[in-house]
């Protein structure tokens, strides 16, 4: 028994002295950091625009001056802004608390909770066809190089590139509302949703996201497919991969085992980059599709300076780019062996 603890802690020991341990430990120290500097310089920039939430509240004849210093004081719109800022750091640090939206009333916390899982599902099911699509269809593009399949794969790109998401958005309520009613438009949910069984809730869902998602995918999709096309046609030109096909290698091998294998690290460094955006590349099909996500209530809460609020969002989004590109140097470690990550990195 006693050899088997001095054998765990030994192999606890090393794992946690070891080179990756201490660079994701410093990654996680810098990144609180940068979490400081972005929240200091968010609340000042927040603070150059004029006026605050209750500057609205000011024009309603039915709202007592009473009423309105309640308000302030409740929120601590009275105290200097530098004051304001560490107090709320300090809730934050201390109690976890993120303060009080203005407009709701309500814990910020509870309000971005109650929003965050409708976001990540339209925004994963977006990422997961993306990959899904255009991985593939890069790699058959760069097989297949100058051929005809190639050659409209890649006028598809061009379009999808230059094709903003707004705009494919709006093509798509335009059609949705052409063809009521195949696509519903608006919400996540029908409004007979709570009678269905529980596959039928999952099916009412899933036939809400399909054009949302559609609209969040366009541009991506073409990105991620010339991306992945040009980086396998750069390996492929090497001389290892001409000298595995000198070797009588099978072209399948050589494609999927040697060549892709090299040509994926820049794709997961964009996969960290895509992790970081997940809360916040929906905003434009949450507001043009009604989807009840965060991009609605963030739009609001700017709108109404709701400070507390558009802070934890900011914060919320700087935290998600930390992770992202931890997450990516992590993979590119596993996918990758030969990269080091050591604590001077």
């Amino acid at each position: 028994m006693q050899r088997r603890l001095e054998a765990a802690r030994n192999v606890a020991i090393a794992a946690i002295t070891s080179d990756t341990c201490l660079y994701i430990i410093k990654r996680i120290l810098q990144g609180l950091a940068t979490l400081i500097l972005a929240s200091a310089l968010s609340f000042a920039i927040i603070q150059l625009a004029p006026g605050d939430y209750l500057d609205k509240l000011e024009q309603n004849p039915q709202i007592s001056q009473e009423t309105l210093d309640a308000f302030r004081l409740r929120f601590g719109l009275d105290r200097h802004p530098i004051e304001q800022y560490g107090l709320w750091l300090w809730q934050i640090v201390s109690k976890g608390n993120f303060g009080e939206s203005f407009a709701y009333q309500r814990p910020v916390a509870d309000l971005l909770w109650e929003r965050i899982p409708n976001t990540l599902l339209l925004s994963i099911s977006s990422l997961t066809v993306v990959w899904a699509i255009a991985i593939p269809l890069g790699i058959i593009g760069a097989v297949n190089q100058n051929r005809w399949f190639d050659r409209v794969l890649r006028i598809l790109s061009y379009a999808g590139q230059g094709f903003p998401s707004l705009i494919a958005a709006l093509l798509l309520l335009f059609f949705a509302q052409n063809t009521v009613p195949l696509f519903p438009v608006g919400n996540m949910t029908s409004i007979y949703h709570d009678d269905l069984s529980p596959i039928g809730k999952i099916i009412d869902i899933g036939w809400h996201m399909i054009l949302p998602t559609l609209a969040l995918s366009v541009t991506s999709f073409a990105g991620l497919q010339r991306l992945t096309r040009g980086q396998l046609l750069d390996v492929m030109r090497q001389d290892y991969i001409q000298t595995a096909r000198a070797k009588g290698l099978p072209e399948n091998r050589v494609i999927y085992v040697h060549a892709l294998r090299n040509a994926v690290n820049p794709l997961i460094t964009i996969l960290g980059f895509e992790f970081a955006s997940l809360l916040s590349g929906a905003f434009i099909a949450e507001n043009i599709f009604n989807w009840p996500g965060l991009g609605k209530l963030i739009l609001q809460a700017v709108q109404d300076q709701d400070l507390y609020l558009v802070m934890a969002s900011l914060m919320m989004g700087a935290v998600m780019l930390v992770l992202g590109n931890l997450l990516a140097d992590l993979l590119l470690k596993f996918v990758d062996p030969r990269i080091k990550l050591g604590a001077n990195d």
